[in-house]
């Protein structure tokens, strides 16, 4: 299954409610595996970003949908990486003529 890592920034909105920003994960969480996706990690961070979150997806489509669906909440705003594991990383290398 593909991965995605999401830079996400809390919105004025989302900050003005940040005591429910734990079940707004949890219903990410639920939101993912609608879409056949699972977070596989998710870090609150100190930086540019406020968290990161490593989902899994069936595929671009499915993952698409699903953060439209995350953003459209409001609270947050995202930027996606597509994320290729070592094996991947070492196929597309060897594949370079």
């Amino acid at each position: 299954m593909p991965t995605y890592i999401m830079l996400t920034s809390w919105t004025d909105q989302g900050i003005r409610h940040i005591k429910d920003s734990p079940e707004r994960l949890d219903a990410a969480r639920d939101l993912c595996r609608q879409h056949g996706a699972e977070v596989t990690a998710f870090y609150m961070t100190v930086g540019t970003y406020d968290m990161v979150i490593v989902v899994d997806a069936p595929n671009d489509d499915a993952f698409a949908k699903l953060a439209l669906s995350i953003a459209k909440g409001g609270n947050v705003r995202t930027h996606t990486l597509k994320a290729f594991d070592e094996a991947q990383y070492r196929d597309i290398i060897a594949a370079i003529g």
